[in-house]
């Protein structure tokens, strides 16, 4: 079955790095674009990056310039790195797998049809 499990959350302090990871398994992994989003409590999910299948990034204006996406097709992982963190970061981070196979990005949840499970990210000193 299909499976995506994130890793890689923590504790850090403002201005630090994190990068967290995503083992996917269960479907053509290479075939599918890969989102990372993230929630606060009392927050819609959003979008943060994604990547297509060819390996086109998207990042939202806010993580523009600090995060990078990627992905490893032959470990089944995508990537986000995360630099210069702010407090604002700080969410319930989420990998999902898009719900087409096509060579385009999603940017709303409901495009994507398979979540990991979170991991938390807190920026604070």
């Amino acid at each position: 079955q299909v499976q995506v499990v994130e890793s890689g959350g923590g504790l850090v302090q403002p201005g630090g790095s994190l990068r967290l990871s995503c083992a996917a398994s269960g479907f053509t992994f290479s075939s599918y674009a890969m989102g990372w989003f993230r929630q606060v409590p009392g927050k819609e999910r959003e979008l943060v990056a994604a990547i297509s299948r060819g390996g086109s990034p998207y990042y939202a204006d806010s993580v523009k310039g600090r995060f990078t996406v990627s992905r490893d097709n032959a470990k089944n992982t995508v990537y986000l790195q995360m630099n210069s963190l702010k407090p604002e970061d700080t969410a319930v981070y989420f990998c999902a797998k898009n719900r087409r196979s096509y060579y385009g990005i999603s940017y709303v949840p409901v495009e994507y049809d398979y979540w990991g499970q979170g991991t938390q990210v807190i920026v604070s000193s």
